[in-house]
């Protein structure tokens, strides 16, 4: 059993009947009342992301994990294929277990996180950023840059990405895969 102080990002807890990933909190202490723990939870079965509210010195069931690095593969429809760097085992997971699915390019190295007590895979961690080429752009019409102006993009992977009007076809971006956004320019 784990306890409010806990609570971090990316830890697993039994929750309702299921178990959840903790993708965002804040502990909070208002200056009357007792302090309080604010969360996101996303369930590892469902995909839902719910939120939920914990008070402080609360009890939370907490499940070990254990991490894997695997590659990625291929697409299969709504099925994702990866395969385990140390043993080659190839293991098959929905697209919904994806936080960015979109972005994943093939032979992206991901870490898997799996349930230490039935050997079944929960969620899958995506690196912090990814580098993708944009394949489709509007070119940028020269002059309009007085704010932060962004265009439409699609990279590599079909996904659609606002970038700023300098991005050209062919370029390399480097991708926040938290919030799907464009961070920089690749630098080659």
């Amino acid at each position: 059993m784990a306890n409010t102080s806990d609570i971090r990002k990316g830890l697993c807890i039994r929750y309702n009947h299921d178990i959840f990933k903790i993708i965002e909190f804040l502990h909070v202490k208002p200056g009357k009342g007792p302090a309080f723990v604010r969360t996101k939870l996303k369930s590892v079965t469902t995909g839902k992301v719910i939120d939920n509210t914990f008070s402080a010195g609360h009890k939370i069931e907490d499940v070990r994990v254990e991490t894997r690095t695997y590659q990625y593969l291929y697409p299969e429809g709504d099925t994702f294929h990866f395969m385990n760097t140390e043993d080659y085992n190839q293991i098959s997971l929905p697209k919904d277990s994806l936080d960015a699915p979109d972005l994943l390019k093939e032979g992206e190295v991901v870490t898997i996180i799996f349930n230490a007590e039935d050997n079944s895979p929960l969620s899958v961690e995506m690196p912090a950023s990814v580098i993708l080429e944009v394949t489709h752009t509007e070119p940028g019409v020269k002059g309009n840059t007085a704010t932060n102006a962004t265009k439409p993009a699609t990279v590599e992977t079909g996904a659609r990405i606002n970038v700023p009007l300098f991005i050209n076809e062919g370029d390399k971006i480097k991708i926040d895969t938290e919030k799907g956004a464009y961070l920089e320019r690749a630098k080659e």
